[in-house]
This record gives C-alpha cells, sequence and structure tokens, in this order.
C-alpha cells in the first residue's frame, strides 16, 4: 500500500462522510412531510436514474453481470439491513447516544481487519483510534439513561455495517464500483418501496422532491466515495475518519440551524483533530522508513 492510494482513500472517506450528512440533512428536512419508506423509495428512485444515465455514458452498464457475485450480495444484504437496524433504534432512542453507538465503527473495522483479513495494526493504531471515539464522546455525550434495549439493536446495525466496509475491502478489483453503487441502492429503494406499503403515502410539495432530488446526489456521492476508500486504502488507516462526519454535522448544524459549538464539542473536535493527524503523520514516517517489499507488513 503506498501513500498516494491512502491519501485518496482518505479524501474519498471525507467526501463520503461529507454526502452523507448533507444527505440527512435533507432527509430531516422532509422528515415532518413525508413518512420515512416514502422518503427512501423517491430519493433512491432519483439516485437510481442518476447513477443509470452515469453508468450507461461511460460503460460501466456493460460490466452490470460482474455483479452477480456473492460478495455484493453480502455487502447489499449488510447495507440494508444494518439501515433498518440503526434507524430503528434511532426512533426509539436518544440521539446522542445513537450517535455514540455508531461511532464505533472505525474500532470495529480495524478489528475485524486485523482478526480477519490479517490487516497488521499495532497499538499506535489502536490507541489513536480510542482516543478519537473519546473525543465523539465528548461531542456527543450521550445519557446513561438512554442505553436499552434498543442501543442492541443499534449496535447490531453497526457490526453489519462494519461486515459491510469489510466486504468492501475484499471484492474483486474487476467488479465496477459504480455497479456495486448501483446494487446497493436498489437494495434500498426496494426497501424503501416495501416500507412505503406500510404507510400513508403523501403527495410530496415541489419544496420536498428539490430535498431529496438534492439528497439524491449526496447519498449518490456518499456511496461512490466510501466503496472507493474502503477498495483502494489500509482499511485500518482509512477508518478513523468516520470521524469527520461529527465535523461536518457541526458545520452543518450551524450553517442551517444555527446551532453553535460549547466548549466540550471544541475539546471534541480538537482531539477529532488530533488523532487525524498524528495518524497521517504516522504513516508518512512508516513509509519513508521502510521499502516498498516491507510496508505492507509494517505494524501500524
Amino acid at each position: 500500500m503506498i501513500l498516494s492510494d491512502n491519501g485518496r482513500a482518505i479524501v474519498f472517506m471525507m467526501f463520503a462522510m461529507a454526502g452523507f450528512i448533507l444527505n440527512d440533512s435533507c432527509v430531516k428536512l422532509v422528515s415532518s412531510d413525508l413518512p420515512l419508506g416514502e422518503i427512501m423509495f423517491l430519493r433512491g428512485a432519483m439516485a437510481l436514474s442518476l447513477l443509470l444515465v452515469w453508468c450507461i455514458a461511460n460503460g460501466t452498464i456493460k460490466r452490470f453481470p460482474l455483479l452477480l457475485n456473492r460478495l455484493v450480495s453480502l455487502r447489499v444484504f449488510a447495507e440494508v439491513s444494518a439501515t433498518l437496524l440503526y434507524l430503528t433504534a434511532l426512533f426509539n432512542m436518544p440521539i446522542p447516544n445513537a450517535t455514540a453507538i455508531l461511532q464505533a465503527l472505525p474500532l470495529l473495522v480495524t478489528a475485524g481487519a486485523a482478526l480477519f483479513l490479517g490487516a497488521p495494526v499495532g497499538w499506535r493504531r489502536w490507541t489513536a483510534i480510542t482516543i478519537g471515539f473519546g473525543g465523539v464522546l465528548l461531542i456527543v455525550r450521550p445519557g446513561m439513561e438512554g442505553f436499552d434495549a434498543w442501543a442492541l439493536v443499534a449496535l447490531a446495525g453497526v457490526f453489519l455495517m462494519a461486515l459491510r466496509d469489510l466486504t468492501t475491502s475484499v471484492l474483486p478489483k474487476n467488479i465496477p464500483t459504480l455497479g456495486v453503487t448501483f446494487a446497493t441502492l436498489v437494495g434500498v429503494t426496494v426497501t424503501g418501496l416495501g416500507l412505503s406499503a406500510a404507510e400513508t403515502w403523501v403527495m410530496p410539495s415541489g419544496r420536498n422532491l428539490l430535498l431529496l432530488a438534492t439528497a439524491a446526489g449526496f447519498i449518490l456521492v456518499g456511496f461512490v466515495c466510501i466503496i472507493n476508500a474502503m477498495r483502494i486504502g489500509d482499511i485500518s488507516l482509512v477508518a478513523p475518519f468516520r470521524y469527520s462526519i461529527i465535523l461536518w454535522a457541526i458545520v452543518i448544524g450551524y450553517l442551517v440551524w444555527g446551532d453553535i459549538p460549547d466548549t466540550f464539542t471544541l475539546a471534541g473536535i480538537a482531539v477529532l483533530v488530533g488523532t487525524g493527524i498524528y495518524s497521517l503523520a504516522r504513516e508518512r514516517k512508516l513509509l519513508s522508513g521502510a521499502g516498498p517489499a516491507a510496508q505492507a507488513d509494517l505494524p501500524r
């Protein structure tokens, strides 16, 4: 793994987190008008339309038969199941608690990479990820009263997210990223359609359609970037940069809803930024001190 690959993967991860939080913000703005299943279906249909045009234009659609792969199916299953479990828990527990549980994902992905994929993960990287998680807790400050049975549902969703990411990292290289994105969006859209069957369909306004179209664009960016990040980067190095979603969320919260960070939040941001800088500096030091043949086996 060369530094340029890891650098690109980190950029992809940060753009993915930005795409996801911007999508969440658009969905939040329409959630008071439309039910969840309808939102998922309409957003997914719009995103699929955009992606299909993209795949036809660049010829990726000719490689869609490669998507008939067990790993792709496993990834789609993990994505859809994780979404359903986490959203169900989110609707039944405090948002800070659910967010704190979600931020355990980098730890789970790193552990999975070490245990199942043989990734070299040293104590310094474990320490950086753990400290980063501590920074997240400073920001969201979950209350103990909110950790009940729904917390276990949220945790199950996070385990499935880890399975999704680990599966992504071992997908055959000949399977196109846009194809994997298309398969994922099909799974999420069909799930939304299924949920909407049990809901009362609401005619969306022009504003809602515009917000959903914007969300479709952002969710597409998020899916494409997260898949690229997991496929080209050192998974245990890239995983902690998921914490950047907290930073994006704070920026969006301030610009859209006027939320001003307090002292604990600023301290948490400092911790997250510090661990990110440390991870990058450590990677550069490792690669500068070892030859190409030895880099893959370096303890991180």
